[in-house]
């Protein structure tokens, strides 16, 4: 009876160069498919606009690429009665537009959230839940409400080598991002912009 040859045999019976070969060609399609996913965020996604906030290192300008902090990455959400909340769990924030045109956060939630009118939910992680908030000065650490860190992977953002002196020198109360956001949460950065003015375009591809 004839044996059947494992993977790994199959494997060491293939060229070098061949096998070389095979595991480029593997990873240029799993490139090829990130930049589709992103690509295709920017092109049907829907518009937000973000305000920035001051980011821990202090140093925004890090090589080629920019650290961006949120105010929408700082929640202070009602809890539920359900488990609470782990780090790294990934979270949905529900989006609205206050009336400067900028996304607020107003609610959070394991499983994706009904919604209505311009709402637009949003993807992100827990990156850490404090059980106490502060309400007008005071804090409240009665446990019926949370405050979370959420990251959504628009933290860092890439710009032209050596063209970062601008943004390195500016307030960063002055910096907006505007993003898109899929269908399914996912998010990507399309413009930064100071005092309102275009400062990068992301392109397509």
């Amino acid at each position: 009876m004839m044996r059947m040859l494992s993977a790994d045999e199959v494997a060491a019976r293939v060229p070098p160069l061949w096998r070389a070969a095979v595991t480029a060609l593997l990873l240029m399609l799993g490139l090829l498919v990130l930049v589709e996913q992103r690509a295709r965020i920017l092109r049907g996604g829907t518009e937000v606009r973000l305000r920035t906030v001051p980011v821990d290192p202090r140093d925004l300008f890090r090589g080629d690429y920019v650290v961006l902090g949120y105010e929408i990455g700082a929640v202070d959400a009602e809890t539920d009665g359900g488990e609470p909340l782990r780090r790294g769990e990934r979270v949905f924030v529900t989006l609205l537009r206050d009336s400067d045109g900028f996304a607020r956060a107003a609610g959070v939630s394991r499983r994706w959230p009904q919604t209505s009118g311009d709402a637009v939910v949003i993807a992100g992680h827990l990156v850490a839940a404090s059980g106490c908030v502060t309400v007008n000065g005071t804090a409240d650490c009665s446990g019926r409400r949370h405050h979370l860190n959420i990251a959504y992977g628009l933290e860092s953002y890439f710009v032209p080598q050596g063209e970062g002196k601008a943004i390195e020198t500016t307030d960063k109360a002055r910096i907006e991002v505007v993003a898109a956001v899929s269908s399914s949460g996912d998010a990507a950065i399309k413009r930064l912009l100071i005092d309102g003015k275009p400062l990068y375009a992301e392109p397509p591809y």
